[in-house]
């Protein structure tokens, strides 16, 4: 057991806030974004919250993907760095760079040119399509260049640079929340462009980011791709890079999927149920910033001191984070309950959709004791020494033969309440807290994965 005084010793809680805080904010500015387009959208119209929500989904999975490859990248990044390898760091940033382009590209195909298709997987009422449609041909031109400056960022964060992504999301997002403002109300002489709008914002914050992220990696100190040898191929690395990757991208399409999946059922349950859940979803990811933010930077944290040789340092900082991770999740719900009357009172809704959001953000307060610790174990611990396939089995058995099938089951065939469908929903995270606890036991991270 890891005792009180190494959990509160000094140079480990500023080592895990100077990473994690910045990260987290850097999360809750993007998470910023989603949630005052739910606002300024739901005071304009419902339908148009709604269709918006439902139509980012895309942008959800391929979010994804780009996660699964910048993960890897800060797997494999922080051990080098903390083994002081930059060469290694510049191969390493061109893989993941090559990979996000790919990916990026074919997202910008299907939304600019297929939008109806896919607004139909979330929805069958022909308004929402129309709108979501419409915000897709517009976001997906934001979509074609988010991965590249994701690997800038997830390269600052391991490099002692998370300061700098923390400015960066936080200037972006001001600016996406102003143009929103301008684009969405029609404000200074400008047209009311609606969802349009929103997408247009977007693009213009996503392109002013990229640039950022490109000026900010000649300052000194900040690690940049030698985009000479983008062609050149590292094969040693490259393979112990797909190896962690495709678990990685596994788990991040279960999850990304089975969440997707989530939105769906409820987009199918009716309008209200889909609004409601729409806001839900905004505050879940507000919330959720803190141990995003814990999960990352204690990840980069123990990662390096894995991959600079001291595995019994990584372990007793695993320890630790552990001990914080529970008390992060009993705060998380705590405020979730805090939140709720607030929430409530601000948004404009029907009354039967204020009723089912008042039910979906109490069983989110449960939610949240399950969806903070297995982050931080499985998405900083696990996967920094280098156990990421524990996620996708977790998921398969957790998410895909308990939690979707009785969430459609309910949704389609047995006509459940919207509230009793989405309670399956949270079923995953709370319930696989032992088996994931029994498998940090086990403490097969402590790996230094460096050659």
């Amino acid at each position: 057991m890891v005792s009180r005084k190494e959990i509160f010793e000094r140079e480990f809680l500023g080592k895990l806030f100077k990473l994690a805080l910045p990260i987290a904010f850097q999360s809750l500015m993007l998470s910023a974004v989603a949630a005052c387009d739910a606002i300024m959208l739901g005071n304009v119209e419902q339908d148009m919250m709604s269709a918006v929500s439902l139509a980012t989904q895309i942008q959800f999975i391929q979010n994804m993907i780009i996660f699964s490859v910048t993960g890897a990248e800060s797997i494999l990044g922080a051990q080098y760095f903390g083994k002081k390898d930059l060469k290694s760091l510049n191969d390493i940033f061109l893989i993941s760079l090559r990979i996000n382009v790919l990916a990026c590209l074919l997202f910008f195909v299907l939304c600019e040119f297929f939008p109806e298709n896919l607004m139909f997987i979330f929805t069958d009422k022909e308004e929402l399509i129309k709108i979501g449609a419409g915000y897709l041909k517009i976001a997906a031109w934001s979509y074609l260049i988010t991965g590249v400056s994701q690997c800038y960022l997830t390269m600052m964060k391991i490099s002692d640079n998370a300061k700098e992504t923390a400015v960066i999301s936080a200037g972006t997002v001001i600016l996406n929340i102003g143009l929103n403002a301008v684009f969405i109300f029609g404000l200074f002489g400008f047209e009311k462009m609606n969802v349009k709008g929103a997408a247009l914002a977007t693009l213009i914050a996503r392109i002013v980011e990229l640039v950022w992220c490109l000026l900010s990696s000649f300052k000194k100190n900040f690690i940049r791709p030698d985009l000479k040898k983008i062609f050149k191929f590292n094969p040693q690395l490259e393979k112990d890079f797909v190896k962690y990757t495709l678990p990685l991208l596994g788990a991040s399409l279960f999850w990304g999927t089975g969440f997707t999946s989530y939105t769906a059922f409820m987009g199918h349950l009716g309008k209200d149920a889909a609004a409601a859940n729409s806001v839900a979803s905004v505050v879940r990811d507000l919330v959720c910033c803190f141990c995003n933010g814990l999960a990352s930077g204690g990840g980069i944290l123990v990662g390096t001191q894995l991959g600079a040789g001291k595995l019994d340092t990584g372990k007793s900082y695993g320890d630790r984070l552990l001990v914080i991770a529970f008390v992060l999740g009993f705060i998380s719900t705590f405020i979730m309950l805090g939140l709720t009357p607030l929430v409530l009172d601000f948004v404009k809704l029907t009354p039967q959709a204020r009723e089912l959001l008042k039910g979906m953000m109490i069983i989110m307060a449960v939610y949240m004791i399950g969806r903070t610790v297995n982050s931080v174990l499985i998405n900083g611990i696990f996967d920094c020494g280098g156990d990421t396939i524990f996620d996708v089995y977790s998921l398969a058995v957790c998410m895909w033969c308990i939690a979707v099938p009785l969430a459609a089951a309910g949704t389609f065939f047995f006509n459940w309440p919207v509230l009793l469908v989405y309670a399956c929903t949270c079923l995953d995270e709370v319930g696989k807290i032992p088996w994931v606890l029994h498998h940090y036991r086990k403490y097969r991270w402590v790996k230094d994965l460096t050659r």
